[in-house]
């Protein structure tokens, strides 16, 4: 199984242990990713502001780099923002050719075409859908039976394309958070907002959402993410928060691949642990004592 691989910019920077154990894990299970060749950034949530053809030119720069790989495969992407933005190119030109030709007016500058062909899929649509529990439950090397873990999806993998799960009910982590042997934590927050870039605008807003998500977590060993800036404002931001507001909101924060690796057998090296911001004292103590096997 093959896929073209976009990884994007936070996962060179900020989210480096999403790429890299996004990597491990797909190289755990017999998965080749091949990365787009002189890939660049997508226009994040920056571009729009700036002009709309700069925001859909960007992103179909990459589509149209994707087009060229001499491999016929869907393209992977582990980052919400960048799915978005990728999807939302691949979705305008099919409805409106006359954006089409805007856009490659643009890409004809670096002596490219976009012609609509690649199928922009998220990582968690390839792990839920293309691999499945079913084909993870041979690779389990180590039941995660005692951890109680609460799956966020966050608002841009899910909205507005309802691929691959329901945006207000999401479902697609719990089949393979079950697998690993550990337990769904029962919560509503899963699909809501975490705020966003509001925590670098307007902190208030985002803390406030991002407190909420942390309570409604609480029992649960450990948030699985699969965005980056969902993840940094859940990280990142714990100690602020509760200070404000005069509670303890510390929470281990993995991402997806992290946890899944975890069970699959590779070590913290590999999932690149020790770059996460939020991994608690319980939880490791719970990962390495007798109710994990």
């Amino acid at each position: 199984m093959n896929y073209l691989y976009y990884p994007g910019c936070s996962l060179e920077g900020s989210a480096l242990e999403y790429n890299l154990s996004t990597i491990a894990f797909m190289e755990a299970m017999g998965i080749e990713l091949t990365e787009i060749e002189d890939w660049t950034c997508c226009g994040a949530s920056a571009a729009e502001s700036v002009s709309h053809l700069l925001s859909l030119a960007l992103p179909a720069r990459n589509l149209a780099l994707a087009e060229t790989m001499e491999l016929d495969a869907d393209l992977m992407i582990p980052c919400s923002a960048c799915y978005l933005n990728l999807r939302n190119v691949a979705e305008k030109i099919k409805k409106e050719p006359d954006i089409l030709n805007e856009i490659n007016t643009v890409l004809k500058e670096d002596n490219l075409e976009l012609k609509g062909d690649i199928q922009v899929r998220h990582l968690l649509d390839v792990v839920a859908t293309d691999l499945g529990a079913d084909s993870l439950a041979p690779k389990i090397r180590k039941s995660l039976d005692g951890l109680s873990i609460a799956p966020y999806y966050g608002c841009q993998c899910l909205r507005p394309y309802t691929v691959f799960d329901d945006p207000e009910k999401p479902t697609t982590m719990e089949p393979l958070i079950n697998v690993t042997g550990a337990r769904v934590h029962a919560w509503d927050m899963g699909g809501k907002c975490c705020g966003a870039s509001h925590m670098n605008t307007k902190m208030d807003v985002g803390m406030e959402l991002v407190a909420a998500i942390l309570r409604a977590a609480r029992g649960a060993d450990a948030v699985v993410t699969v965005c980056p800036m969902c993840q940094m404002n859940l990280e990142a931001y714990q100690k602020k928060i509760s200070a404000t507001y005069g509670e303890d909101l510390s929470m281990t924060i993995l991402y997806l691949p992290q946890l899944i690796g975890l069970a699959i057998g590779l070590s913290d090296k590999d999932l690149r642990l020790d770059l996460n911001l939020s991994i608690t004292e319980s939880f490791r103590n719970k990962l390495n004592n007798d109710c994990v096997k």
